[in-house]
């Protein structure tokens, strides 16, 4: 036998780089596939869990909020326990604002309990959406409630999963490199360890730096043997209590279904502000003879023609922010109302509607239906949702004569609303040119065809501020009102006698201005009263009257802005005029703010955003004799 040739450099070089890459390859394994111990337990728990819930078990756990960052405060403290059995069965309890709120389903149904109220609804896909419309039954395909979890994917998790526990005991969990590679999700970091009190604490840090941390008292499946007899009869659990159940409104199962989606799609929704103002203008798209442009990043809609043919541009233009509106307004704050008021809100709002609508225009309602066809909605959700201004309330002033500069009229509107429910997503301005009326600018929402900020060609120019007195619902409702008076009223003297005449729902309040005359003045309406207030006239509401001036608000609110307009006075433009609404005029609600100078048909519009109020935002000047194409100087009469 020879003797084996000794190993050229050439082949030492080969041997090496071998081991080199066994040695990388087994590196690699271990980072890549090798789970930690953490890991491996995680599995395991994980693993159990898959079976307890394939095999039917109940599973409960209770949580308690221990602290927050960059979400809402009134988390603090609060409870929640929760029941689940696979693949159709959930129970939540909690304290939500001071209520004690237990929810659940029970196969096809849905049911949410107040016991403090008490107040109880069912949803239930045999009972029609709009009562208007016995037709209007909807089926629900409710999605089953299973693990996550297959038991082969449940094998994978201390491969995609990496624990890793501090000094501290606190151990962070982390998608592993292979788990980074195959799961799209978000960079958030979760930790947990085991609380001295016998808790789990849970802690989860998001990456726009929001924190929670939860408590978690137990966490458990029927099997336990401190849980099996509390979980030994729940059939009891999954249903509302009998004598709850009684006497709950029963509603239709797809009204509670899409007012949850919406809540969930409105949790860490952001409004962008906008850049700064450029100049530029851009159509978007054109329907028939109405269009919608973009100027300076702000939704311009222009409607031209006859009601109907105006309600199916605004469909088809605004499709979108339209369904978004019903969907936020009508689902989101109307059906989350019921729970604080007590009340079904769909049974509300659809009694207001059999006692308005008799006072409304035919040729409106047709406009609102054109709307609903074009925006492929049903009826009932376009005219539903033209009744909710009636809930509006805010602050307006009108300055003018010895309270300004060249005794220019200015006419501020402040519109306090519910900001960060998803309406300021959807302003829009829009001017509307219809058949055999004024022509006018309307300061808006996608889908609204009333008002409650408005000017005319005419220079009459309306805001409107809410009171009290819900309920009283037999005349013509406010928003419909105030477009009457944009397309009919030519003088502010035409104007109040159209508001006078009535008859008029709920408690509202008003400033008109005229610029033609350069005066104002406030108007405070009930079904039954009907009161003017001159400038610098003083009125037992208004205690600190100011000369050339019409200042309506509320408490501090009033106070506030007296004490700016005084300190001003005389000096005032149109700058000046809009620092007036800054806060604390405005309130932390606040979502729109616009300035008229109806003597020129200048006007200054700004929306909430995220990060601020509608009067901290940046303001866009509009002109509407130019969005009339006219030239605004030849076609106006100014006041001194």
């Amino acid at each position: 036998m020879e003797p084996m040739p000794a190993p050229t450099p050439r082949h030492r070089r080969a041997l090496f780089l071998r081991v080199v890459l066994l040695l990388l390859a087994l590196a690699a394994a271990r980072i890549f596939l090798l789970p930690s111990t953490e890991s491996l337990a995680l599995g395991r728990i994980v693993a159990s869990w898959e079976g307890a819930a394939r095999a039917g078990q109940t599973f409960e756990a209770e949580a308690t909020v221990a602290a927050v960052e960059g979400l809402p405060v009134k988390l603090l403290g609060h409870r929640l326990l929760l029941r689940w059995q696979a693949p159709d069965k959930l129970r939540l309890e909690t304290r939500i604002d001071d209520e004690d709120i237990v929810a659940g389903r029970d196969g096809k149904t849905l049911w949410v309990h107040l016991p403090g109220k008490p107040f109880t609804l069912i949803g239930d896909e045999t009972v029609p959406r709009f009562t208007a419309d016995p037709a209007s039954v909807e089926s629900v395909d409710l999605p089953e409630l299973r693990f996550p979890l297959g038991p082969l994917q449940t094998r994978l998790v201390p491969f995609l999963v990496r624990g890793q526990t501090r000094p501290d005991r606190w151990t962070e969990w982390t998608l592993s490199p292979l788990g980074s590679l195959l799961i799209d999700a978000p960079d958030a970091n979760l930790a947990s360890r085991a609380g001295d009190d016998g808790n789990t604490e849970l802690r989860l840090h998001l990456p726009d730096g929001k924190k929670l941390e939860l408590h978690v008292a137990r966490f458990a499946t029927d099997l336990a043997t401190d849980l099996a007899t509390d979980l030994a009869a729940t059939a009891a659990d999954w249903s509302p209590p009998a004598a709850a159940a009684d006497r709950a409104d029963r509603v239709a199962l797809s009204h509670l279904t899409r007012c949850l989606r919406v809540v969930l799609a409105q949790v860490g929704a952001r409004t962008p502000a906008l850049p700064p103002a450029t100049g530029k203008r851009e159509v978007v798209a054109t329907s028939g003879k109405g269009r919608l442009e973009r100027h300076d990043g702000v939704r311009v809609l222009f409607l031209q023609g006859s009601p109907a043919e105006m309600g199916s541009q605004q469909g088809e233009l605004l499709r979108d922010e339209v369904r978004s509106v019903v969907d936020r307004i009508l689902y989101g704050v109307g059906v989350g109302s019921s729970f604080s008021k007590g009340r079904w809100f769909f049974g509300e709002i659809e009694e207001a509607q059999s006692r308005i609508e008799p006072f409304i225009p035919a040729t409106h309602l047709g406009e609102m239906d054109a709307i609903a066809e074009a925006a492929g909605l049903h009826r009932q959700e376009s005219r539903l949702a033209n009744f909710f201004p009636e809930l509006f309330h805010c602050s307006g002033f009108a300055l003018h004569g010895a309270a300004t500069e060249g005794g220019r009229l200015y006419h501020g509107r402040i519109l306090d609303y519910i900001r960060g429910a998803g309406l300021e997503d959807n302003a829009v301005v829009t001017v509307s040119r219809p058949d055999g009326a004024n022509a006018w600018v309307n300061v808006t929402y996608a889908g609204f065809i009333g008002s409650v900020t408005a000017m005319n060609e005419k220079q009459v120019a309306i805001g409107e501020m809410g009171g009290r007195g819900e309920g009283h619902w037999d005349g013509k409702p406010m928003a419909q009102l105030v477009r009457e008076v944009m397309e009919t009223c030519d003088t502010l003297d035409e104007a109040v006698a159209l508001m006078r005449k009535g008859p008029r729902t709920c408690e509202y309040y008003y400033v008109l201005s005229d610029g033609k005359t350069g005066q104002s003045v406030g108007i405070k309406a009930t079904p039954e009263l009907f009161e003017t207030v001159s400038p610098g006239q003083s009125h037992p509401q208004l205690s600190d009257p100011v000369a050339d001036t019409v200042l309506l608000s509320a408490g501090d609110r009033y106070t506030e802005l007296v004490k700016r307009v005084r300190e001003g006075y005389g000096h005032f433009d149109a700058e000046s005029a809009r620092e007036l609404m800054t806060h604390p005029v405005c309130m932390k609600s606040n979502i729109q703010s616009v300035l008229f100078a109806p003597g020129s048909l200048e006007f200054w519009v700004a929306n909430a955003d995220s990060e601020n109020v509608a009067s901290h935002t940046r303001y866009t000047r509009f002109h509407l004799g130019e969005l009339l194409g006219k030239d605004g100087k030849d076609q106006v009469t100014r006041n001194p």
